[in-house]
């Protein structure tokens, strides 16, 4: 995907934006993931936080794709804004918070995909729309779940489990 980066899209100071922004996101999310599962391992809560363990390891990943793409442009990357880690209170908190962190990157990365069709920057859409994707079926996933907290949280069966 990256051996045929073109010239013309190397200096794309949007994509380059978008490219800042996903990093600083992903990072986040891993913060903030890594924050809700700690707190589930001091409330005893070890399915709980075997996921949150996952989610954070599948949102480094995405931070991985994006670093490799931005020193393929030459660029460095620092996460500098990172967002405040605002975990919840309980599960059910926790789920409406993750939903909320996972549109917000779903709304970043179909921005991204239409700017670099638009620009033609091949090689970023595919990385953006991969993202997307996988921030897409994310943000269901935790949909169901939420759907499902009220059922289990009275069958004292886990959110997670």
């Amino acid at each position: 995907m990256l051996a045929n980066l073109d010239r013309v899209h190397r200096g794309d100071p949007r994509t380059i934006g978008y490219l800042r922004q996903a990093l600083s996101h992903e990072m986040s999310v891993v913060q903030h993931y890594v924050t809700q599962g700690q707190l589930c391992a001091l409330w005893g809560m070890d399915a709980e936080c075997a996921y949150f363990r996952r989610e954070a390891s599948e949102e480094l990943g995405h931070a991985a794709m994006i670093i490799r793409h931005m020193l393929a442009l030459g660029l460095t990357p620092n996460a500098t804004q990172l967002a405040a880690v605002r975990p919840g209170r309980d599960k059910a908190e926790f789920l409406v918070r993750d939903m909320q962190l996972e549109r917000e990157a779903v709304q970043l990365y179909a921005e991204a995909v239409d700017h670099c069709r638009r620009t033609r920057d091949e090689t970023a859409r595919q990385l953006f729309a991969a993202l997307l994707k996988d921030e897409q079926a994310h943000f269901h996933e935790l949909e169901r779940m939420l759907a499902d907290a009220t059922h289990r949280e009275s069958c004292d069966v886990g959110i997670f489990g």
